[in-house]
């Protein structure tokens, strides 16, 4: 929940205030990004660069959203970035942060092989249960038959999977979250339903899928 006094503060350029406003969600924003990028440094990486651009917009932050919402849009278009570009810069050194210099990210490449998610940041995350529409219960969503089928899709197509059907969000929110249409966002949804697996029920009843070629788009 955020207050008007701890935002406020934050947007004052108090690094306590921010770290109140975002640290509950620090563990699940990797999550997220882990699942796009299916990189654990990436991930970490990833994470610092959301909370930065978090830090240095807060005054965009229209409250028309919950902060949660805010910052998983801003981690989803920067992993779509960061795949876009593989030579991301690195963070130049002395720019503004709460509390002191931010670590700078590795130069991202694509993984040579998928690398798990540590059982041991999985337990460190609160219990947030997904949006009401998800298809996917949150460890079955990190399984590796599930993230060698996401890591087959294009980027967008892998984010609005994440988005709808793991986080569980409507899909004109999930539109906004990605600066899309909603027609353009659900084209993309269901071309990634079809082009990742296939299955005959949805996953949460335990049903299984298998991954299929990759589809353009």
């Amino acid at each position: 929940m955020v207050t008007t006094t701890v935002l406020a503060r934050a947007r004052a350029g108090d690094g306590d205030a921010f770290r109140e406003l975002t640290g509950p969600y620090r563990g699940e924003l990797q999550l997220h990004c882990y699942r796009i990028l299916g990189s654990v440094q990436d991930a970490e990486d990833m994470v610092q660069e959301t909370l930065l651009a978090a830090w240095r917009g807060l005054d965009r932050f229209e409250e028309r959203a919950s902060m949660r919402t805010w910052l998983y849009k801003i981690a989803t278009n920067r992993c779509l970035n960061a795949l876009r570009d593989t030579g991301r810069r690195p963070q130049r050194a002395g720019e503004s942060w709460p509390g002191g210099a931010a670590p700078e990210p590795s130069r991202r490449a694509e993984p040579l092989w998928l690398e798990p998610y540590p059982d041991t940041l999985v337990d460190d995350l609160p219990d947030t249960a997904p949006g009401p529409e998800a298809r996917y219960e949150a460890r079955e969503a990190l399984a590796l038959a599930f993230m060698a089928g996401l890591q087959r899709l294009p980027p967008r197509q892998r984010a609005v999977l994440v988005l709808r059907d793991v986080l569980g969000y409507p899909a004109a929110q999930a539109a906004e979250m990605l600066e899309a249409s909603e027609v353009s966002a659900n084209s993309a949804l269901q071309r990634a339903r079809a082009g990742s697996w296939t299955r005959s029920r949805r996953p949460m009843s335990g049903s299984s899928w298998t991954c299929s070629p990759p589809m353009r788009g």
